[in-house]
């Protein structure tokens, strides 16, 4: 008998598209699909490319034992596709290059590769990640600190609403410190809405 996976946390369905639902990440279940997706080369910047099925592992426990820090899988359809890590900035590395708030959260994402491509698929997780932060009222703004290389996230996060604040060194990157408040995020989400 299988174990069963914990229960979604947050779920949205897209039209055209299905059902995008987050729960917590399952060491058991996650570490062997998270590892094929980190060691991917257009995963580079989640600096995992040469881990172990154990690295995946004892990195991801790490962030289960960690009061400020939580992982996430993102589902489609009842079936894996992304990761979420919901972070609190005072308590990471990005909290010792500004002035952390606190409304403030953290946020990683990385996308699996696709069995087939989905038109909208990226922007619809990346929205579904935002509203789920979003939903908690505390939240007041989402920070994230990509790799200065790495113009693809910097293009949706845009999109997103995110504004760069400035280039900082963080362990193992140059990173663009960015942010997005909850009206810039309606904003944004107005004008893609809009299209």
């Amino acid at each position: 008998m299988t174990r069963a996976l914990p229960e979604p946390t947050y779920r949205r369905f897209v039209a055209g598209l299905g059902t995008l639902s987050l729960r917590p990440f399952d060491l058991t279940e996650d570490v062997t699909t998270l590892h094929s997706w980190v060691t991917q080369p257009y995963a580079r910047y989640w600096g995992l490319l040469t881990a172990s099925v154990a690295d995946v592992h004892a990195e991801y426990r790490r962030i289960a034992g960690s009061p400020h820090h939580d992982a996430f899988i993102g589902e489609h359809d009842r079936r894996p596709a992304f990761l979420m890590e919901r972070y609190a900035p005072a308590y990471d590395a990005v909290g010792q290059v500004y002035d952390a708030a606190p409304g403030d959260v953290g946020m990683h994402v990385l996308v699996g590769p696709p069995t087939a491509p989905i038109p909208g698929f990226t922007g619809a997780v990346f929205e579904t990640i935002m509203d789920s932060l979003f939903s908690d009222p505390l939240v007041d703004r989402v920070v994230v600190e990509p790799d200065v290389r790495n113009v693809k996230i910097q293009a949706l996060n845009a999109r997103m609403g995110f504004r760069k604040h400035s280039i900082v060194t963080l362990p193992g990157k140059q990173a663009w410190l960015s942010f997005c408040t909850r009206d810039q995020y309606a904003d944004a989400h107005r004008m893609n809405e809009a299209g």
